[in-house]
């Protein structure tokens, strides 16, 4: 009983019936290969919903990580185009995302502006300065050198060089998350910022570094995305940070702030990649592939909502008790 009352269980036991129902209709997509390929096309969203992950356990959000993607992609093939040396490019992404991270944190700690309206506003700004760079120009894979390219796209053992890194992002959170002190400090703001204040734990501090990192993330995430598609355009990932909330949403990470897990968060993702990968496979229209993803949504939320109820009820029930 214990096993199915864990969401990581409940969520990995859907995605399992999710392939089974779809390898009735469709054999050749549960081979081993197509997985593969699955879990690869949905390494930017594992990365992003991961830096997602733990700006929403501090209570708040960031809705600009696919325009701070957009951008940072675009420079990186503007870098490319001029002759850069791909460490340097690499280095440079990474840094310009946890700026722009950074403007986030900073207007969120600072001047406490909600982090709904500060990202929302850098999210239209960074979408506009890309055209303002371009002038609405798109940057095409000619344009791109085979070193830029090649390199998310190198095998190393039976996987690509972005699936690998998407490992390497989730069990840097585990470590994170689970042995540290920031990622501890992540948890207390989210939980109760007052009792975290007392324990020494800046609610500001520490809200700065989630939005830094998922920042940081974005960058490096924009190379890749812009290197494996071999294209980059103004409305590159458009629309992409609803899916990055989506994932941390059915994954179990509380939008109230204080409770999740990598392993929610990378399986809500993966249940999302499956969805979108799946179901053009097997011939069912994008209509119905938004009413799905969205019902899924939906369902994660009152299940979060009815286990916070339950576990409020919990309280009351001890301290009647013990009354």
């Amino acid at each position: 009983m214990t096993l199915f009352k864990s969401r990581e269980a409940i969520l990995a036991a859907a995605i399992l019936g999710l392939l089974a129902l779809i390898a009735t209709r469709f054999p050749g997509f549960i081979a081993p290969g197509n997985l593969a390929r699955v879990f690869t096309d949905t390494s930017p969203l594992i990365i992003l919903a991961l830096g997602q992950m733990v700006v929403i356990l501090t209570k708040c959000i960031d809705l600009s990580v696919a325009a701070n993607l957009a951008l940072t992609g675009m420079l990186a093939a503007m870098m490319n185009g001029m002759g850069v040396p791909l460490p340097l490019i690499l280095l440079t992404v990474v840094a310009l995302g946890a700026v722009m991270g950074a403007v986030n944190g900073f207007f969120v700690w600072k001047l406490d502006i909600p982090s709904i309206v500060v990202t929302l506003g850098t999210m239209t700004i960074y979408r506009g300065l890309i055209f303002l760079l371009t002038d609405g120009k798109w940057i095409n894979a000619h344009q791109m050198t085979d070193g830029f390219k090649a390199f998310p796209r190198m095998v190393i053992l039976g996987l690509p060089v972005m699936a690998w890194i998407a490992v390497a992002v989730v069990a840097g959170f585990a470590v994170l998350v689970k042995r540290t002190a920031l990622g501890r400090a992540f948890f207390a703001v989210g939980g109760n910022p007052h009792a975290a204040v007392y324990t020494g734990i800046s609610v500001g501090r520490t809200q700065f570094a989630a939005f830094v990192i998922s920042g940081a993330l974005a960058g490096f995430t924009g190379y890749l995305w812009v290197a494996r598609y071999a294209v980059a355009y103004v409305d590159i990932a458009g629309g992409f940070e609803l899916d990055v909330v989506a994932a941390c949403v059915i994954g179990g990470i509380a939008i109230a702030g204080g409770a999740g897990s990598v392993g929610g968060a990378v399986l809500g993702a993966l249940f999302l990649g499956i969805v979108k990968n799946a179901l053009p496979v097997v011939g069912i229209s994008p209509f119905w592939q938004m009413a799905i993803s969205g019902s899924a949504i939906l369902i994660a939320i009152a299940f979060n909502a009815k286990s916070s109820a339950a576990k409020g009820r919990l309280i009351l029930k001890t301290a009647e008790h013990r009354a």
